[in-house]
């Protein structure tokens, strides 16, 4: 029987031979055929419980998840995913490709005080016109000091908005102002890596000092129930609010899943980010462009549990939160 420790250390393995070479072909000519390789099909790597005819087992496996099933007719015996491996039970999963969340009515509106779940966002330099838009996730400290919590690719786009820069709520592709609507300065990042792996996609942004504040989380979830976080576990019953689609419910698939993600470097380069051990969770539509840097709220103990950073449009992935809070060196705050 296999163990956890046995499907753990077979993913790691696995995450070495199908992610890490996968950016050789992030970008496809528009020719409707199967890959040549199938690993750059290979979105991600998890552990869970197996589905057989559409129904989930009580079997403990090693997940493949990739863009979309390829029959086996278009493949040579050398290409196909295995069944098993060293014994372990696969299971071959369709989430699409994944990528980063960067851009609920009343959550795209301008708040004073200024709340978690709303639209935040940046304004590139000069010449450049961007704009965008992301989530306010919490609020968190450092000793007396107060931030914005959300994502890297929300607050900083990976280093592309220098340290100190204002952050404005509402964002600016929703209607924000960048002569008033500055509520925060950019303050401290975690660089997103293009070698070996990552395990968080965040970012703090400084209150300023006139910027009225309240930690209470944007309907329907509100206050949190601790400042302590809840680690994640398969099939927990979360929800979230968000910049674009506000609040929605739904269900942890995978706690220990390694993705690939596509970012820009801080010259504006694509780049492919394997991120390990993350969460994905479940439905499709619990989550939208736009929604980044939202908080995972698990729904039955009311605790943080994960930062939402990216997804496709069957799965949302998200860091673990109390990674998030090791990684910035800052606790939650709840009132």
């Amino acid at each position: 029987m296999s163990t956890q420790s046995d499907l753990i250390a077979c993913k790691k393995s696995l995450s070495v031979r199908y992610l890490k070479k996968a950016s050789e072909a992030t970008v496809s000519r528009f020719g409707l055929v199967a890959p040549k390789q199938p690993k750059l099909n290979v979105v991600g790597i998890g552990v869970g419980t197996k589905f057989t005819a559409g129904k989930e087992t009580q079997t403990q496996c090693v997940r493949f998840y990739v863009a979309e099933k390829i029959h086996k007719d278009a493949l040579g015996k050398k290409d196909m995913l295995p069944t098993e491996i060293d014994g372990l039970p696969t299971d071959v999963i369709v989430t699409g490709r994944f990528r980063m969340f960067s851009t609920a009515s009343d959550n795209k509106k301008k708040r004073r005080p200024v709340r978690p779940g709303t639209s935040i966002g940046f304004q590139f330099p000069p010449p450049s016109e961007f704009v965008m838009a992301g989530t306010f996730g919490a609020v968190v400290a450092k000793g007396a000091q107060r931030f914005i919590l959300s994502n890297n690719h929300v607050l900083t786009e990976n280093g592309q908005i220098a340290l100190g820069s204002p952050i404005f709520q509402p964002g600016l592709l929703d209607g924000g102002n960048s002569a008033t609507d500055s509520v925060a300065v950019l303050t401290k990042f975690i660089k997103i890596k293009g070698t070996g792996t990552n395990k968080v996609d965040c970012a703090i942004a400084r209150f300023l000092p006139t910027t009225p504040v309240n930690p209470v989380l944007m309907p329907s979830v509100g206050a949190l129930a601790s400042k302590a976080a809840i680690a994640a576990t398969a099939g927990m019953k979360v929800m979230k609010t968000g910049r674009t689609t506000g609040h929605t419910n739904g269900v942890v698939f995978d706690t220990l899943a390694d993705v690939n993600i596509e970012y820009e470097d801080a010259s504006g380069n694509p780049f492919v980010a394997t991120f390990s051990d993350q969460i994905l969770i479940t439905p499709g539509g619990f989550s939208a462009s736009g929604d980044s840097g939202s908080l995972i709220v698990d729904r039955a103990s009311r605790r943080a549990t994960g930062l939402l950073f990216a997804g496709s449009a069957s799965h949302t992935i998200a860091n673990h939160i109390k990674d998030v809070l090791s990684a910035l060196g800052v606790t939650l705050v709840i009132a």
